[in-house]
């Protein structure tokens, strides 16, 4: 179900007031549970979020971080979304916070995905923030339309937190949490900026089938509501 939409002037306003929102969420999470956990996204868009978010002093040292998804390539690749979590987001006050990786070093991302489901299980029950992108062919996570284990992904009953993902469209192969490990996060956002993603969410709003714009699976179905971030 589709939560608050929040709308701001700009990237910088947007990436300033929910790293505050989120923040105060892990806060929240530290002083109730012992530890909080967050999920983040890769790509361009969540640059200035990480790092506005890694100069809140926060307990980090109880605070798990990990990936929405990921690229089957080795850390230290441009193309690897935990490189963008160590160089932007595991700075300044977040160095401190404990990162688990999806990416492993196996011969095959279903391997990879085995061992990164037992790594993740501690933190994803739920977790305490989930940050999700969106391309412009409405997929997000890596629930990509064609994707080979799409079905699986889009699964609320699927037991393996994280799945391998392969699509014509995801460039290399990926590692992805699926749906079930995501929909019910206490804090579950949608961060998208510029006019053709916000087009991209107008679609789909409307009756489109789940397959052809995955992200509809998530403003759907998604036990928790879903909160917009979007900026021009």
């Amino acid at each position: 179900m589709i939560g608050q939409e929040h709308i701001f002037a700009n990237g910088a306003e947007l990436a300033e007031t929910l790293a505050k929102n989120v923040a105060e969420r892990l806060e929240r999470g530290v002083a109730e549970r012992g530890t909080a956990s967050i999920a983040v996204s890769g790509g361009s868009t969540p640059k200035l979020f990480f790092q506005a978010l890694s100069k809140h002093e926060l307990d980090w040292k109880n605070i798990s971080v990990t990936l929405v998804d990921e690229r089957f390539v080795p850390p230290e690749s441009d193309r690897s979304n935990h490189k963008l979590v160590v160089d932007h987001l595991l700075q300044n006050a977040a160095t401190y916070a404990y990162f688990v990786p999806l990416y492993q070093f196996f011969a095959t991302p279903d391997d990879a995905a085995t061992l990164a489901t037992v790594k993740t299980e501690a933190i994803c029950d739920p977790f305490d923030v989930v940050i999700l992108g969106m391309g412009t062919d409405g997929h997000t996570a890596s629930f990509f339309p064609g994707g080979d284990n799409l079905e699986e992904a889009l699964d609320l009953d699927e037991e393996r937190a994280v799945l391998p993902m392969a699509a014509e469209t995801a460039g290399e192969e990926r590692l992805t949490f699926n749906l079930s490990a995501l929909h019910d996060a206490r804090f579950l956002v949608l961060h998208i900026e510029g006019a053709v993603k916000k087009e991209t969410l107008e679609k789909a709003k409307s009756d489109l089938d789940e397959e052809d714009m995955p992200v509809r699976a998530v403003l759907n179905r998604a036990e928790s509501p879903v909160h917009i971030y979007w900026a021009p």
